[in-house]
């Protein structure tokens, strides 16, 4: 049940996490993808 509402609560779907991820893989800092996405980058 814990799952479930962890995943309600996040703020970007898998599709977004995957595309920030390859992102990354292809050499993109991740203070700059932080920053485009508006996230912290803890």
């Amino acid at each position: 049940m814990n799952e479930e509402i962890l995943m309600k609560m996040t703020r970007y779907s898998e599709p977004q996490i995957l595309a920030i991820l390859r992102q990354a893989e292809g050499g993109v800092g991740v203070s700059d993808l932080c920053r485009e996405h508006g996230m912290s980058t803890a």
